[in-house]
């Protein structure tokens, strides 16, 4: 998080995490044809021959909420099991995570692994999941069956974080998720910078100004429970 109180600028790095092909970047495409084009900066993206992203997306957004800028940064990580030290480089300075699961039943365990596998790279990195502002979202809804549902029912009974379901490659739920994540790294910060006191600024206009941002975006996050 970086914070400039003399050009009231602030700056938040938001990480989507998750195994391979479990729809990260299919998620940040999608949102960034959701984001108005004039506040959207460029999605960069680095793929191998087989279409898997070696290493991430970044996605800036800009505006301005009240009287402050604030600019967005999207990231991916690499799926791939032998890009664990890149995945823990791009969790450096984290200030909040989506956790992209695939509701396919053949990748139950791979998604375990994975949140044990961010559990520990964020501990690498002095940050903790316990604390830090984050959502779960099981992409690939359409392939999931009975044990899925089981699965998505019972974190949501567990309660520690908001949890979404999506197709990520027709762009069901991906806003939802965002905005979901968008309104509890807001939370976090203004309990160290008191945005609210200084700035008046609350959560629910911050999350209404970045629902702004957005093409035919929902008022407010759904979806968790």
């Amino acid at each position: 998080m970086q914070f400039n109180t003399g050009q009231r600028e602030l700056t938040l790095k938001i990480v989507y995490y998750g195994p391979g092909l479990s729809g990260k970047t299919t998620n940040l495409r999608a949102l960034y044809q959701r984001i108005r084009p004039d506040l959207r900066g460029h999605l960069m993206t680095l793929d191998t021959a087989d279409d898997r992203t070696l290493f991430f997306d970044t996605l800036p957004l800009i505006f301005r909420a009240g009287n402050l800028k604030v600019k967005l940064k999207l990231f991916t990580v690499p799926g791939q099991v032998m890009h664990n030290s890149t995945r823990r480089i791009v969790l450096q300075g984290a200030d909040a995570i989506a956790f992209i699961a695939d509701s396919q039943p053949s990748k139950r365990q791979e998604n375990y692994k994975y949140w044990l596998n961010m559990v520990e790279n964020l501990k690498a990195n002095g940050l903790s999941i316990e604390t830090l502002p984050n959502v779960v979202q099981w992409n690939k809804k359409d392939l999931g069956d009975d044990s899925t549902v089981e699965a998505i029912d019972k974190m949501r009974k567990e309660n520690k974080q908001p949890v979404f379901e999506a197709v990520a490659v027709r762009g069901e739920g991906v806003v939802e998720t965002f905005l979901g994540l968008v309104d509890l790294t807001f939370e976090q910060i203004d309990k160290h910078y008191l945005l609210s006191d200084k700035l008046g600024l609350d959560r629910r206009q911050f999350v209404e100004e970045v629902r702004r941002c957005l093409v035919d975006a929902p008022s407010m996050p759904v979806g968790a429970a």
